[in-house]
């Protein structure tokens, strides 16, 4: 069985390399003549109803949650529709390689909201971690080229929305909430980041029928599974155990599997700095996991040999 100080680390892998193919996948289905709106929409709609059927198909009771626990999966739910809103609004007004930058500031952001909140001082691991992570972002987006001046503000501004939406829902989804299984808990998340999202996005594709009439159930059947059920459920297991520092740190694998996921399906270009960048996130991702493990495998053989 694989040990778990490695099995909770690579569900926050696969969890964030599920949100890394979202973008590619919006853009397929905009080349398909839907709006981005309305994908998002789609995605958010049907991720709820999946989630409902798997509640249906699995749990035998209500849940039964106190009040403060049904606020934090509330806040859960409303972060993650934010984050959607917020940075396709980055993406409308910025490049998307530096919109993708400017997401990956959750990572920092991510790291110093879990010291403040637990009054802890980051370790010499995480801020190391975080220089390979902020230096190979920048190469692995491949920005260093691109011409800065003129950009829109608001671009900006809600690229930084999007980053600090994501790390206090990474916050929030690090706490444990008795009395609700994990599927219980991602449907109740993922009512209230739908109904969000119905409120600022497309919602009239629910209500003229397009959503369930036309190509879009496709894409939202796909984009729900993968931005919606899977990283949801997985994040909901996972952070907990790991911390909502780490757990942002190990978040950062989204970026590299976006990039490869745009060459793979729409043919975009990757450079060698590009490459170069992806394996110093790669490396900075796994840094704080690797020393962690290699300090416990030191404990137990001190604790050994005085035996």
């Amino acid at each position: 069985m694989m040990n778990k100080n490695l099995l909770y680390p690579l569900l926050i892998v696969i969890g964030s390399s599920s949100y890394g193919i979202l973008s590619t996948m919006i853009k397929v289905a905009m080349s398909h003549g839907f709006t981005t709106e309305e994908a998002v929409t789609s995605q958010y709609v049907i991720g709820f109803l999946l989630a409902v059927i798997i509640l249906i198909a699995t749990q035998r009771s209500l849940p039964k949650i106190s009040g403060k626990g049904f606020l934090i999966i509330m806040i859960s739910g409303l972060l993650t529709g934010t984050t959607g809103i917020v940075y396709g609004q980055s993406v409308h007004y910025l490049p998307a390689s530096l919109a993708v930058v400017m997401l990956f500031q959750f990572t920092w952001i991510g790291l110093f909201l879990d010291c403040i909140v637990h009054r802890r001082r980051p370790t010499r691991p995480e801020l190391i971690s975080l220089v390979f992570l902020i230096s190979g972002t920048i190469l692995a987006a491949g920005i260093l080229d691109v011409d800065l001046s003129g950009l829109d503000w608001r671009g900006w501004a809600f690229g930084m929305a999007a980053a600090f939406s994501f790390a206090c829902f990474m916050q929030f989804n690090s706490k444990q909430v008795e009395g609700i299984s994990t599927i219980g808990r991602m449907t109740i998340m993922s009512l209230f980041s739908m109904l969000l999202v119905l409120l600022f996005q497309a919602p009239e594709v629910v209500t003229n029928g397009k959503l369930f009439t036309t190509e879009l159930l496709y894409f939202g059947v796909a984009l729900g599974l993968f931005g919606i059920i899977l990283p949801i459920l997985l994040f909901t297991v996972a952070v907990p155990k790991v911390g909502g520092g780490v757990a942002s740190i190990l978040s950062a694998v989204e970026l590299p599997v976006a990039i490869l996921a745009s060459v793979i399906v729409l043919h975009e270009m990757l450079t060698s700095l590009q490459i170069f960048g992806i394996v110093l996130v790669l490396f900075g991702m796994t840094l704080p996991t690797l020393l962690h493990n290699r300090k416990q495998a030191g404990k137990l053989e001190n604790a050994s040999s005085k035996e």
